[in-house]
């Protein structure tokens, strides 16, 4: 049976494919594989990040989904999507999650889906595979419809121990990824979430957390990331998952998203958090830059930054910022304020080094593109990157960003070194823009953490949702060897 031949009796026969998703076993496949299998469908999964797309699945596969929950996997995604349409161009192709909708409307592009599926995937996941995964033209549909969750399906994915540790110092320990809550109450401007949720939260019961998290601990985790776009959109069900989570596994570590002023909002919870086994949390920082700040809408000032780290590190949790040094209003010396900032604040063992890289995204629908804040910025759209372009009003700052994307990728393969590469990073920021001493030290810090920078809790896994992917991501999928 195909993808193409009419409708016929019996489980359907359903391939879940996987891009990236941050380094962890992937959630976005394991729990429709789960409501899949719920429904008496026959399900195989297969993770591109690590393996190979074998060479009967698609023979085997009466349809197929790809889970794209972020830019970089939507990219690797339609890679995937083209090479099928080459080898198996009567078999219906899917794309689930956060990024799916996005679409530039061609109608000639081969990595394009029949199906697109947005939000709260499960239900219509689970309906287009059960109506035997016709071949359409593309249709996008989104629900936000609230719903329960099964057990995902992790015993069809790959063992813990090919994904992400979490790493302190030269120790590691298995972990994985879970979710408390999709969605997020705010509208940050340039990010995806909005587009989509609207400033709608969908928790996912306490209950149902419990329960993959004790699937986890069964397969070596002791280590738990809260894959939240932000943990704290609703701070009491927080506090009812992690008190549960901690009375059931005591040992049991666990890191968390949160914005800037969620951890200024709550700021008395971080001591009951830390008690409860937070280590980390990552933070949303972006800039330097008020004007910056403000285009994106972030709700958070740059003195807000720095109290956030204050906040947290008095409960003895490390943050994490993630950052946007690169945007179209942002200027040579914004980029040097947020390198200070890193300094100032004792951060530079907690940036991973593709943060110092990344820059703005303007996808299909982004929030951005309903102002008038790129005004006159913006180039044209480009199909293959899947957004607007755009330029510095100052070229030495794509010269650097450039020169940083390739210092951050180069670094993937070495040793961790975070004050090495805040210095290469400093040394190519003063030789490009030509302003200040290569060889200065950098700021001194005024908020110091009690842990030398190598023993500061991270993920192994350091690249990025909003990170352009690799070459290496590319070459793999494009050879279908997997990513890494």
């Amino acid at each position: 049976m195909t993808a193409a031949s009419t409708a016929t009796v019996g489980p359907v026969r359903a391939l879940l494919l996987s891009a990236y998703e941050l380094g962890h076993q992937p959630l976005h496949v394991a729990a429709p594989a789960g409501a899949l299998v719920a429904a008496g469908h026959d399900v195989r999964c297969v993770d591109l990040a690590l393996d190979s797309l074998p060479d009967d699945a698609l023979d085997w596969a009466d349809a197929v989904a790809l889970s794209v929950p972020m830019h970089t996997a939507l990219r690797l995604a339609r890679a995937t999507t083209a090479r099928i349409r080459a080898t198996h161009p009567g078999l219906a192709v899917c794309f689930y999650g956060l990024y799916a909708g996005v679409d530039d409307g061609a109608p000639d592009d081969a990595g394009r889906a029949d199906r697109a599926i947005v939000g709260e995937y499960e239900p219509a996941l689970v309906a287009w595979f059960g109506a035997q995964a016709q071949k359409e033209t593309r249709r996008v549909s989104v629900h936000l419809g609230r719903q329960r969750f099964g057990l995902p399906a992790r015993q069809l994915l790959p063992p813990l121990d090919r994904y992400a540790r979490l790493v302190t110092g030269d120790d590691t320990v298995l972990a994985g990824a879970v979710e408390a809550s999709h969605g997020c109450a705010h509208r940050c401007r340039h990010c995806p979430v909005p587009v989509v949720y609207d400033g709608r939260t969908r928790v996912v019961g306490v209950e149902d957390v419990l329960a993959d998290v004790a699937q986890l601990v069964s397969m070596g985790a002791r280590h738990v990331t809260f894959a939240d776009p932000d943990f704290l959109n609703g701070p009491h069900h927080a506090r009812r998952v992690t008190a549960a989570v901690h009375g059931a596994f005591p040992a049991l570590t666990f890191d968390v998203t949160v914005k800037v002023e969620h951890i200024l909002a709550w700021r008395h919870l971080w001591s009951e958090f830390a008690a409860a086994g937070c280590l980390f949390v990552v933070s949303a920082f972006e800039s330097a830059s008020e004007a910056v700040l403000r285009h994106l809408d972030k709700g958070h000032t740059v003195a807000d930054e720095i109290e956030a780290v204050r906040v947290v590190r008095a409960a003895g949790i490390e943050p994490r910022p993630s950052l946007l040094p690169f945007t179209p209003w942002t200027t040579a010396p914004d980029v040097l304020a947020l390198l200070d900032l890193v300094a100032r604040g004792d951060l530079i063992g907690n940036v991973d080094p593709v943060q110092y890289s990344i820059r703005l995204l303007v996808p299909p629908e982004s929030l951005l593109l309903r102002g008038d804040a790129l005004q006159g910025l913006l180039g044209p759209y480009d199909s293959a990157l899947l957004g607007w372009t755009w330029r510095s009003a100052d070229p030495r700052l794509d010269v650097l960003q450039a020169r940083i994307s390739k210092l951050a990728e180069d670094s993937a393969e070495e040793p961790w070194d975070p004050d090495a590469f805040y210095g290469r990073v400093r040394h190519a920021a003063v030789d490009v823009l030509g302003v200040g001493d290569r060889h200065a030290p950098a700021a001194e810090p005024e908020l110091r953490s009690p842990l030398a920078p190598a023993m500061r809790p991270r993920l192994s896994e350091a690249w990025f949702c909003c990170a352009e992917p690799t070459a290496m991501q590319f070459a793999g999928t494009a050879a279908g060897t997997g990513g890494r």
